[in-house]
Order: C-alpha cells, then sequence, then structure tokens
C-alpha cells in the first residue's frame, strides 16, 4: 500500500472525480458514509456527539456524518468553526441538507463551548491540507474539546500529513481514534505523532487505482497482501536441504538465552538446516535447550573468538547475545570481509560496528541491520524528531546500500535505493527482552530459504509482529515474552495464508 502525501492524495481526488466518473459531492458522501459505517459498529444508540466542522471539505465530511447519524436516531449537535468566509460549495450544499440537527457557530467573537464529560467529539475541522499551525480562537477551540474522548475525521485537525517540524503541538487535537481515508498519512506512522493519531483506521473509499499505481512513491506501508504474495509455496517432495542452510553466531557467558530464541526462531520460520556458533560453555545449554539445532563451538570459553568456515551455509545471522570482547569484535571483522553473501546484523554486533564505524563500507551488499533507536543512535548520531530519524535511516541505507529495520512500533524497513516499508503489525506486549533476537532469527531463516535481502526484511518483520499479534490475543500485552512469539508462529502463518 502506497503512502501517498497530502498533494498525492489530492491528485488522486480530482482523478477518480474526472474519470470514474464521480461528482465530487457524492464522493463526500461515499468516504462519510464509510465513517458513519464505523462509528455505529463500534458506538452504541446511546452515544452523544458533537462534531466540529471546518468549513472546507474536511467539514463537509463531518456534515454528512452528522445527517446519517441524526437519520440513525443518534442525538447529534454540529459546531460550526468559521475560520474563513469562504465556505467549500461542497460544504454549502450538506449544510444545506442537514435537517433537524443543531447547528452552533463558532468564530474569532464567539468561541466558548461547554462540552459534557461523556460527549464523544467528531473532529472535522481541517484534513490533510492544512499547512500552518493552528492559532486564535481555532486553537481554544482545540483546546477546549482536547478533554472529551475525540474521533478525528482523516487526519487530527491541527496535525500535518508528513512534516511536522515546524508545527506548533500544542495547538494539535488529541483523537482516541482517527478514521482515514483510502491509505494512511505518513505523519500517522511516527512515535511522536501517536499522542495526537490515537489508533488508525484505513476506511477505503474507492479513489482511482489505475491512478495509484502510477505514482512515484518512496514511502510504502506492508498489508496481509503483500505478505501474502511473498510466502513462497512448499512442494510436497521437499527435503530440509531445499530450505536452506542458516548459520547463527551468537552467545557469550550469560547470554545464551539471547543465541537460543534466536535459533529457535530461525528453526520455526521454515529454515531446513540450522547451526549454531556459539563459545564452549554453551554448547550444552544450546543442545539442551535445542535439539534441533547444531552447533559449531568456538575455541573459547565465555565468549566467539573465531570464524568457522563459511562454505556451507546459505544465510548468516549475527549478533543475539555477541557481546563485546575484544577477540569477538574481530570476529565479527573477519565475518564481515569472509562473507560474500548479505549478513544479518543485529544487537552486540551493531554495537561493535558503532564502535568501528570504518567497517560499514565492507558490509556485503543488502546485509539486513535491525537497531532499535538507541543501536541506531550509536550508528549515526542524534536527531530532534522522528522526521528527521527517517531521514538518517533513508539515507544511511543508501550510503551503506544496506537495508536497515528500525524496530519498534510501526517498525520501517529502510532499503538501499531509498523505499521504506512501515510494519502495521505488532503490539506494545512485544517490548520485552529477546524480541529482537527473535526477528533475527526469522529474517535469517527466509534468507536462507533463498528469499531475497528486501522479501526477507519485510515477510520477516511481518511475520514477527503478525505472531505478536496471535500471542497478545491469548495472553494480553502485559504477560507476554520473547518466547511466546515464536510458540505463535505457526498460527501467524495460518493467518497470512
Amino acid at each position: 500500500m502506497k503512502i501517498l502525501t497530502a498533494q498525492q492524495t489530492r491528485e488522486a481526488d480530482a482523478y477518480t472525480i474526472a474519470n470514474e466518473p464521480i461528482e465530487s459531492i457524492d464522493l463526500m458522501e461515499r468516504a462519510a458514509t464509510k465513517c458513519f459505517d464505523w462509528i455505529i459498529k463500534n458506538y452504541s444508540s446511546e452515544t452523544e456527539f458533537s462534531i466540529f466542522c471546518g468549513v472546507g471539505n474536511n467539514g463537509g465530511d463531518g456534515l454528512v456524518i452528522a445527517r446519517l447519524l441524526k437519520q440513525a436516531n443518534y442525538k447529534v449537535t454540529v459546531f460550526v468553526v468559521e475560520f474563513s468566509d469562504n465556505y467549500s460549495s461542497d460544504f454549502k450544499t450538506n449544510l444545506g441538507r442537514l435537517e433537524k440537527v443543531e447547528v452552533n457557530y463558532l468564530n474569532q467573537d464567539n468561541s466558548r463551548i461547554v462540552l459534557r464529560p461523556n460527549i464523544v467529539v467528531i473532529d472535522a475541522i481541517f484534513g490533510s491540507g492544512l499547512t500552518r499551525p493552528i492559532d486564535g480562537f481555532i486553537a481554544e477551540i482545540v483546546h477546549q474539546i482536547n478533554k472529551n474522548e475525540i474521533i478525528a475525521i482523516d487526519l487530527p485537525s491541527g496535525l500535518f500529513a508528513e512534516d511536522n517540524r515546524e508545527n506548533n503541538f500544542d495547538n494539535i487535537v488529541k483523537a482516541k481514534i482517527t478514521l482515514t481515508f483510502q491509505q494512511p498519512k505518513l505523519a500517522m506512522l511516527f512515535p511522536q505523532n501517536y499522542f495526537f493519531v490515537g489508533e488508525w483506521i484505513v476506511l477505503p473509499i474507492g479513489l482511482h487505482q489505475g491512478f495509484i499505481f502510477g505514482l512515484n512513491v518512496t514511502n510504502h506501508i506492508v498489508s496481509t497482501s503483500d505478505a501474502k504474495s511473498m510466502l513462497k509455496p512448499r512442494a510436497k517432495f521437499s527435503h530440509k536441504g531445499i530450505f536452506g542452510h542458516a548459520l547463527l553466531v551468537g552467545g557469550s557467558k550469560g547470554k545464551m538465552g539471547a543465541a537460543i530464541l534466536s535459533a529457535k526462531a530461525c528453526l520455526r520460520a521454515g529454515v531446513g538446516l540450522l547451526t549454531v556458533h556459539l563459545p564452549a560453555q554453551g554448547l550444552e545449554i544450546m543442545q539442551t535447550a535445542l535439539p534441533e539445532a547444531m552447533c559449531s563451538v568456538s575455541g573459547e570459553n565465555d565468549f566467539i573468538a573465531d570464524v568457522p568456515d563459511l562454505s556451507m551455509y546459505s544465510a548468516i545471522g549475527v549478533g543475539p547475545g555477541l557481546g563485546l570482547e575484544k577477540q569477538t569484535q574481530n570476529t565479527l571483522k573477519l565475518l564481515i570481509q569472509n562473507s560474500n553473501y548479505p549478513l544479518v546484523i543485529d544487537a552486540d554486533a551493531l554495537n561493535i560496528l558503532a564502535e568501528n564505524k570504518t567497517w560499514l563500507a565492507f558490509l556485503p551488499s543488502e546485509s539486513i541491520l535491525t537497531p532499535h533507536p538507541k543501536e541506531f543512535e550509536r550508528l549515526v548520531g542524534k536527531w530532534d524528531c522522528d522526521e528527521e530519524r527517517l531521514e538518517l535511516q533513508k539515507q544511511f541505507a543508501i550510503k551503506q546500500q544496506v537495508i536497515v529495520v528500525l524496530k519498534g512500533a510501526n517498525t520501517s524497513i529502510a532499503l538501499p535505493n531509498g523505499y521504506v516499508y512501515f510494519n502495521a503489525t505488532g503490539n506494545s506486549g512485544m517490548a520485552t527482552a529477546g524480541s529482537g533476537d527473535v526477528l533475527t532469527g526469522i529474517i535469517t531463516s527466509f534468507l536462507a530459504q533463498g528469499y531475497s535481502p528486501k522479501e526477507s526484511a519485510i515477510l520477516g518483520v511481518y511475520l514477527h509482529g503478525l505472531a505478536g499479534d496471535v500471542a497478545k490475543e491469548n495472553l494480553t500485552e502485559y504477560a507476554m515474552i520473547a518466547s511466546d512469539i515464536i510458540d505463535a508462529i505457526p498460527k501467524a502463518y495460518g493467518w497470512i495464508n
């Protein structure tokens, strides 16, 4: 799914109107009806709504919702926020269609409102076309409605669709739910904006798919259909050799659990064979915990100090529980120098790279780096906002010709060509020790099975998050641990298929 800019969305609207063809007023009706359908499925008829409408097309959406809710016997009050005397044509038409609904007008001279705490506010003041921060009497209105539960239409009023570096965060609507049209906006995917966006729901409104397909877009969001199209069928007469032989390099004294989690996830994701290269003291631990894994033992007891023969492996993952010993750092350098295909690099391996940045130039092309934000900061330095962080991620991927999987809610996957894929699966229960080690194992598994680095990263992140969602169903977000994610991988595969 492409993430369009606000300008591209306007162009898609205009093209749809001209080529479906459909009148703009009818496209507004279609979009608002989608919102209405969602609202009545999620709010009982006892709910009382106050709908705040600007005088543009976002406000027109709000007026349609108000009319439909009134017809469905909900109690509705409308507040028209007159930020301009120039009402849009479709807004005026829908204002004329509004019957038996109380309409109040708010402006510079009259902006005081009183809302009971139980009233649900629908925010339709500004949509994705806003280009300057809210101020004046509209800011006062925002402060007042932010005391109530809010459903935002298309985008919370005051939030810019892409870049909010020049915005005033004090004057933005704080929605519990955002009902957005056709595809999410880039700003909705940034952690800094969750406070305003809340949970977002994408409502398809039938914009012209041929036009959208032809747009030049660098930001995307991964859908179930994307994951399903990537997943390769497994033939009836397959054998383990067909599904690759992965090597995981990890583990050190006190950190063998990380290597075990990564190894188990690698196997559960479908690799044919797995060897774990580990320190001598981890051999018994690994073979007891995971008898399906083969082991290659380093010459040191407590840490890894050498590189095994790499010729027999189809993919290599390195980092979980690795430690930062000097000899281990030299081992990573040798691994980078001797590998002829992309590596999956995580955890302590990333921290070693951060201390030896000249090694980055020697990484095999399309290697997959999987940092969490702090590990990424060690690689590239600090940033001031999420927009800047995304730019740093893109620039790093392009410069080093690697894939950067920046972990977190809406994990972003930056490719060497500058494209970014955001992931929508997963939940806060995955913010637990070992979750990243599981992801490393899954991505390494896909790479070993013959998926491309791009497919391995995108599908691995999607499956990892989806397994987390499966685990959440049974365990809640509060009680999950990393091994629960591994145990949920089989059912997650079933959800994709």
